[in-house]
């Protein structure tokens, strides 16, 4: 298997109600992130279900990271692997999106390039999220739904989300 392809599922999503020991997981992360890479992490952030309190998740933490540029993975894999992350997929042609996995905490580590409008997306929905408790209800119940039905990828699950996501972050634009 290479490393852009990806497993097949072919099960159902399984969340998991909100659990507090998620900030502190990704804390630690963050911890070891920054220490390896220091200065070159230009912006470094808890995303996805998992930082919004209340909200369920599927039990991983998903972390934003910025670097000067993401293509030039000699740059910052080396140390993130030295500090217990290992490089599971390559997108060039998606912001070249880099995603690392944690060795031992469920967590899975963003890479994109400072700037990148992704990372700006993904903060606003974050936020919205944590400050509009009539979003964060929305976005549960279409999660909910979509978890029960059966998903050969997890990539299917995450692309069905995908008209709520959007509809949420034009209410964010829009205010």
């Amino acid at each position: 298997m290479t490393i852009n392809q990806r497993a097949s599922l072919k099960s159902k999503i399984r969340l998991a109600p909100y659990n507090p020991d998620w900030p502190m997981q990704y804390a630690e992360l963050a911890g070891r992130i920054r220490a390896a890479l220091g200065k070159k992490a230009l912006l470094l952030e808890h995303v996805g279900s998992t930082s919004v309190p209340g909200l369920c998740a599927k039990p991983v933490i998903d972390i934003v990271l910025a670097v000067a540029d993401s293509a030039d993975e000699p740059s910052y894999i080396p140390p993130l692997e030295a500090c217990g992350f290992a490089l599971r997929f390559r997108e060039p042609d998606w912001y070249q999106h880099r995603l690392l996995k944690s060795n031992d905490i469920q967590a899975n580590l963003h890479v994109f390039s400072e700037g990148c409008e992704e990372t700006d997306r993904m903060l606003s929905f974050r936020d919205r999220l944590r400050w509009h408790e009539d979003e964060r209800i929305l976005y549960e119940k279409s999660k909910r739904e979509l978890a029960a039905q059966t998903w050969e990828y997890t990539q299917n699950y995450a692309d069905a989300k995908t008209p709520v996501i959007r509809a949420i972050l034009a209410r964010a634009l829009e205010s």
